[in-house]
C-alpha cells in the first residue's frame, strides 16, 4: 500500500490575523504556522493504514522553504518521506495547486491519496477533487471512517443524520477526511531525530494560470458583546421572558 497524504502550511488559527498594508496579503510577521486540523487527522489515518497493511506513506506540501517545518513533523509522527513543491510563497488558487500535485505526483504509483476536507485559511473544499478530476480516479469527501478490505477495494464512510452513507472504492482513489476520523499521535522523541534523516524531496513547479483574481482582503468587524443586567431573583424574571421571546426562543 502506497498512500501520499497533501498538507498545508496555514496560519494558527488561534493567532490574531492581520492585512498588509496594500489588504492583499496575510501580515505573517508574528504568525506561527501549522496544518490544519482535518490535515492532521490525514497524516494519521495514512500511517495508521501503512502500520496495518504494509508499504510507505508519503507527505506533500505546496508552498514556501519554510513548509519543510510541517513536512518534517509529518515525518516525526512516522511518514517516510516528503515532497516540498517550492513556491516564493505567493498564492495558489485551488486549480493551480490540484495541477501542480497531480504533475509532482503522476509518475508514482500511489494507491490512495488523502487529503483533509478543507483547508483551515481558504476552506476551498476543492483541492482533492480537482486532482481526482484530473487522475481520472474516484473520490469520496467528508469521510470519518475508512477501511481497506484488500489491495484493491476500500470503503469510504461518511457521517449523516441518524447513521452512515457507505462508499465502496477502487484503488486507486482520492480521499478527503474530516476531523474526527481518529486522534492524531504526538511526534516522540526518537521520531523527531529520525526525521531529520528522512528524504524530502524539493520541486519547482511551474504556476497555471490562475482562474480566479483576488481582489484584496478584508478583515469582518470585532463583534462588541454587551452586557445587561436585567434583575435579581425572581424580580428578574419577567424581564427574562421578555428577552427571551424577543430573541424568538419562547
Amino acid at each position: 500500500m502506497q498512500v501520499l497524504v497533501c498538507i498545508k502550511r496555514v496560519p494558527d488559527t488561534g493567532a490574531r490575523l492581520e492585512l498588509t498594508a496594500d489588504g492583499q496579503e496575510l501580515d505573517t510577521r508574528n504568525l506561527e504556522f501549522t496544518v490544519s486540523p482535518h490535515e492532521e487527522c490525514a497524516v494519521e489515518e495514512a500511517i495508521r493504514l501503512v502500520e496495518a497493511q504494509g508499504g510507505s506513506a508519503t507527505v506533500l506540501s505546496l508552498g514556501p522553504e519554510a513548509a519543510g517545518e510541517q513536512i518534517r513533523e509529518a515525518l516525526a509522527k512516522g511518514i517516510e518521506r516528503g515532497i516540498l513543491l517550492e513556491t516564493d510563497g505567493g498564492e495558489w488558487d485551488p486549480a493551480a495547486t490540484a495541477t501542480a500535485i497531480v504533475s509532482a505526483i503522476e509518475d508514482e504509483a500511489f494507491d490512495l491519496v488523502l487529503f483533509g476536507n478543507e483547508s483551515a485559511d481558504a476552506g476551498n473544499y476543492q483541492v482533492g477533487v480537482r486532482v481526482a478530476q484530473a487522475l481520472g480516479w474516484p473520490c469520496v469527501t467528508s469521510v470519518k471512517q475508512l477501511e481497506l478490505e484488500s489491495a484493491e477495494r476500500a470503503l469510504a464512510k461518511r457521517e449523516v443524520p441518524g447513521g452512515w452513507e457507505l462508499y465502496p472504492l477502487t484503488l486507486p482513489a482520492v480521499v478527503t477526511v474530516k476531523e474526527g476520523i481518529n486522534s492524531p499521535r504526538h511526534p516522540s522523541l526518537r521520531g523527531i531525530m529520525t526525521a531529520k534523516k528522512k528524504e524530502i524531496v524539493r520541486l519547482k513547479p511551474e504556476k497555471s494560470a490562475a482562474q480566479l483574481v483576488k481582489l484584496g482582503l478584508k478583515k469582518p468587524p470585532e463583534g462588541r458583546g454587551q452586557i445587561q443586567m436585567l434583575g435579581e431573583g425572581t424580580a428578574a424574571v419577567p424581564q427574562i421572558v421578555a428577552a427571551l421571546k424577543e430573541l424568538g426562543v419562547l
